[in-house]
Formats: C-alpha cells, structure tokens, sequence
C-alpha cells in the first residue's frame, strides 16, 4: 500500500540556502579537522611529555646561576653561534640522495666477555655509532652518550631513526664506572637508555643543570655529579675534568640553553683521552690542550655538520684542527655513522677526515661500529664503508666565523 503513496517531490533550495548548507559543512569539516589536530598533538605530547625531561629548580637552579656561563636566564658561549634559516632550508632541497646507508653496515657485534680483561695497553676505547663510547682507562670503565633507542627523538613514531641496532645489549655491557652525557640533545641523551641504566651502580656525570631530567628520570640523586666548565670528578680513581665546548642544548624548544653543554677529559695515571661531546671550533681548545694535554686519544665529533649552522659542529676539516690544538695524539672521528641529521652524505664526513688528516700528518683510528680498539697500537686504516659521492670541502665548506 505503502508503494501506492505519491511521490513528493521536495523543493529546491532556494538561493539563499545553498550558501547556507555549504557554510556548515565547511563550518563542521574545519572542526573535524581542527579536533584531528588537536589529538594528535595531544598523543604526540603524551608520547613524548617523559622523554622531554624536567626543568631544574631549587638548589640546582641556583648553582646553575652562579655559573659564569649563566647570563640573562641562560647558558652562554663566550662566541656566539651563527646560524641561518635561508641556508638551512637551501640545504634540505639540496641534500645528498646518500644521507643514509642504501646497504647493511658491516658492524662488529659483542658480549661482556669482550671486556672481562684489562688492555695490555691500558687503554682500549670500542665505538658504538655516533658519540657513544665504551672507554676502558686504566681498569675503569666509562660510556659516553649512549643511545640504543631506535629514534634520536622524544617520540617512538618519528623522528631520525638509527641505521643499525646496537652491537651490544644494554644487559651485556660491563661493569661501568661512569656514564658522562655532554648535554641533553636527544642524539646524545636518550631518556630510555637512561631508564635502563639508571639502577646500576655507576655514577652520572653531567653538566649543570642536566641532572634534573636523569632525577626526574629515576636516577639516584647521590649517583649524580654535576659540573661546571674546569670542574672536576674523581671517580674510582680515575679523574674526570669537565671542558668548555660551543655548542647548545634543549629539548623542546622552549628551553633552549637552559642545561650547560661540554665535553671532557679523563685523566688516569698514565693516560688522557679527550672526548669533545658536540662543538665547533672555539680558542678554548688550545686552553684544554694546554691546561689537560696532551692527550693519548681525542674523539672528536666530525660529522653532522652544515654551512648553515657552521659554529654548532667542527666538521671534518675543523675536528682535525682542533685534535691538534686540545694536543692530540691519535684521533678516532665521532658524531657520525649512526643517524642522518645533516644533508651531506653519510660517508662524506670520513673521507674528509682522512684527507685532511694526511695532510696535517695527524693518526686516525676508524673502527667499525662495535669494534674495539688501542690506540697505542691502532690498525691499519680500512674502508669498510662503501664509496658513495662526497663534496669537497671547497664545494661544501664549513668555516667557523669565530676561532681567534
């Protein structure tokens, strides 16, 4: 019966009413859009709120004051860093099609029975990727920067991922006398490293300010030592100087500069090795040098580097130069080989290296990632990467505005 009914049509829309119904549901797509957004960040702060650390406060604060380094409500480089947006964006349309490996890297992998002996030498240093180290001084044992999470992020879905897993198991490393951090970037303080350490009996050497996102994190208060630029820590009986470097730090954007940045030296009895964390090229090298040296190994950060930011990170030139000026002896390149941060090619920073280290007759260790190595007897000089093209350092120069 109900088919029998007339059909109705229904009235066109007049006019007026057609802007009408187009207006709401632009009006209800842009609040669709605009409640999207806001989850995702939502999740994404969610994601990432730990891994951002904690503000210092209190007592920490105030000795962070008392810095000279600390000036107008943040940490300061006696140079300034330059830095140039045009540049930068330059840079990314015109990045190497080789940021990255396109095949496996040949990497040495290893277990706690590596490190059950002392080094006949004494000294023995294994590079993990990047700037993370397991130096072996004189019978002690210290990690530098160490990131095994897959990402030098906040988040666990974006941001630069590693081009390896790591050669060692966090549950397979030694006994560890210190970790020391140089500043809280997240290529080189990753908060879920820190978590799997943070119950082991070591002690964390950091710079001013740092330790409020390692407390925040889980670590012991007491087994967290906080230093000042010419600071130092006595560890196990091994000395450990916390040096000037130029640099910056922060984790999310609104704190820019608020934890100080540095490298250090370790200081044993018979032996000294420099390990630069991220700088450019500044004249408080040579003082390190001076006051510290010479030094039996230097690792130096050589990669990662762009004209647009070229007082952040040396470069491969400008690490050579300041080997030579913190009085080096042997020098194993770092702050590459792990993670594209940079638009030059990944292999760009070494072959740089090596050239111009031939030239300034500087000795170079170059291990592959996982391998260890003495520097009082170091191997012959390898390619275990592959040859991919690489700029010159005349096509793609990188010159510190401010070294003397």
């Amino acid at each position: 019966m109900c088919d029998n009914w007339p059909v109705v049509a229904e009235p066109e829309p007049s006019p007026r009413a057609r802007p009408r119904a187009w207006r709401r549901w632009l009006r209800r797509s842009l609040q669709g859009l605009a409640a999207v957004v806001v989850l995702g960040v939502g999740a994404a702060l969610i994601d990432g709120c730990a891994a951002f650390g904690k503000r210092a406060q209190g007592t920490r604060l105030e000795r962070m004051r008392g810095s000279p380094q600390w000036r107008d409500g943040q940490f300061r480089n006696p140079q300034p860093l330059e830095n140039s947006a045009w540049l930068m964006l330059k840079g990314a349309v015109n990045a190497s099609k080789h940021t990255s490996p396109s095949s496996t890297i040949p990497t040495v992998a290893g277990d706690r029975k590596r490190f059950a002996t002392t080094p006949a030498s004494g000294l023995r240093v294994t590079w993990m990727g990047h700037s993370a180290l397991l130096i072996e001084i004189e019978g002690r044992r210290v990690l530098t920067d160490p990131v095994w999470s897959h990402r030098a992020s906040p988040f666990s879905w974006m941001g630069p991922q590693r081009w390896y897993p790591p050669t060692i198991a966090l549950a397979e490393l030694p006994t560890l006398d210190a970790v020391v951090i140089s500043h809280d970037h997240y290529d080189h303080l990753d908060r879920g490293t820190i978590m799997a350490l943070k119950d082991r009996d070591t002690t964390f050497v950091v710079p001013l300010g740092l330790g409020a996102h390692l407390a925040y994190w889980g670590v012991p208060q007491g087994r967290i030592v906080e230093l000042d630029w010419w600071e130092r820590a006595e560890v196990n009986g091994l000395t450990i100087v916390c040096t000037p470097a130029r640099h910056a730090s922060g984790r999310m954007l609104v704190d820019n500069d608020a934890k100080l940045w540095a490298g250090y030296a370790l200081l044993g009895t018979s032996h000294r090795v420099y390990f630069s964390g991220d700088t450019g090229l500044f004249p408080g090298l040579r003082e390190i040098g001076e006051r510290l040296g010479p030094f039996d190994l230097t690792m130096i950060e050589a990669g990662q580097y762009d004209r647009a930011w070229p007082d952040w990170h040396a470069g491969p030139e400008q690490a050579v130069r300041a080997h030579q000026l913190v009085r080096g002896r042997v020098m194993l390149p770092i702050h590459w080989g792990l993670f594209t941060l940079a638009y030059h090619g990944w292999t760009e920073p070494i072959e740089r290296v090596i050239v111009a280290a031939e030239r300034a007759g500087v000795g170079l260790i170059v291990p592959r990632p996982g391998e260890s190595v003495e520097p009082s007897a170091p191997p012959a000089l390898e390619r275990w990467w592959p040859e991919v093209p690489w700029k010159t350092a005349a096509e793609h120069p990188v010159v510190s505005t401010q070294m003397e």
